[in-house]
């Protein structure tokens, strides 16, 4: 089983021909509100990859919002341990999506800077715990370290990027990160294959856009090219992403695999609005695969080129 400690908002989001500058207004073209907040995301996306038992903990205001969130995580068969928070409402997030389907995104943490690693269910049975960082930091710490006394896979998935304690990183089995994000933790690499190197996870998986990903498992290199898509909506790709491989990682698929089933997910992702809306299923996944067959070796040389290795 998987267990994922994390955020859960409903986002608001408005189309618009593209991202306003500073000071500027947009008229837009649509607004909508989806189920969302990176935690809730990912454990959507982590129960849609089939196979895996898939629970989480989180924190909701006593109002409205907490409904639709609560039935969108139900409904993709996650088991939920709630935090019931009367102080604070619901987290909420406000989304400009523009019509080449970048994002610009800002949350209203609410009801999630209550959550607390008290709050974590009995962890026997679960073998990995997949958190964020629109948690508080303490909270993360501190349920890292219980999942690791536990004897659980720690997973971090370091977003949005804030500077993290060289504590809580010797915590952490799996981080992954965005370029931006694996930049602010090692500003002073190199390469991206050098910076990957400089942190002192045992695992570092970053995400690299269109380009695909690459990760490090220890002294093993993996390099997975992207898969091209029409995009709509980016909104929610990288959760897509994170849940994907933690389920593939979690039923002992091979890390290049994994990967692969993590690219694809995410690549579909992003063909549909909205954030958990767009996670799409294993099936859907298995198919999208197959209709592609195996990566091209000059895409792989490509990729490995890009990130130094």
């Amino acid at each position: 089983m998987v267990l994922v400690a994390g955020s859960a908002n409903l986002d608001f989001v408005v189309r618009a021909a593209h991202i306003p500058a500073p000071g500027e207004t947009v008229m837009g073209h649509s607004v909508q509100s989806f189920a969302g907040g990176k935690g809730a995301n990912q454990a959507v996306a982590c129960a849609r990859a089939g196979a895996v038992r898939t629970e989480m903990v989180l924190a909701l205001g006593q109002d409205s919002h907490a409904h639709v969130l609560q039935n969108s995580l139900q409904s993709a068969g996650v088991g939920l341990h709630i935090h019931s928070c009367a102080e604070q409402t619901t987290g909420t997030a406000f989304i400009c999506v523009a019509d080449n389907a970048e994002n610009a995104i800002t949350v209203a943490p609410g009801a999630n800077d209550s959550l607390k690693a008290a709050h974590l269910p009995p962890l026997a049975g679960f073998s990995h715990l997949l958190m964020q960082l629109e948690t508080p930091l303490a909270t993360v710490a501190a349920s890292a370290a219980a999942a690791k006394a536990a004897g659980l896979t720690v997973v971090l998935n370091a977003a949005p990027a804030r500077p993290l304690a060289p504590d809580l990183l010797a915590l952490v089995d799996i981080l992954i990160v965005n370029e931006g994000e694996l930049r602010s933790l090692a500003p002073k690499a190199g390469s991206i294959a050098q910076a990957m190197q400089a942190l002192p996870c045992a695992a570092v998986v970053v995400t690299l856009g269109p380009q695909g990903s690459a990760a490090r498992f220890g002294s093993q290199w993996f390099f997975q090219p992207g898969f091209a898509v029409q995009a709509l909506d980016t909104t929610g790709a990288g959760d897509t992403f994170c849940g994907m491989l933690v389920a593939q990682l979690s039923q002992g698929q091979p890390a290049a695999q994994a990967l692969r089933q993590a690219n694809a997910a995410a690549a579909l992702a992003c063909t549909a609005m909205g954030a958990q809306a767009s996670v799409p299923t294993q099936a859907a996944v298995a198919a999208f695969l197959q209709s592609l067959g195996p990566d091209a070796p000059d895409a792989v040389q490509r990729l490995r080129e890009f990130c130094g290795q």
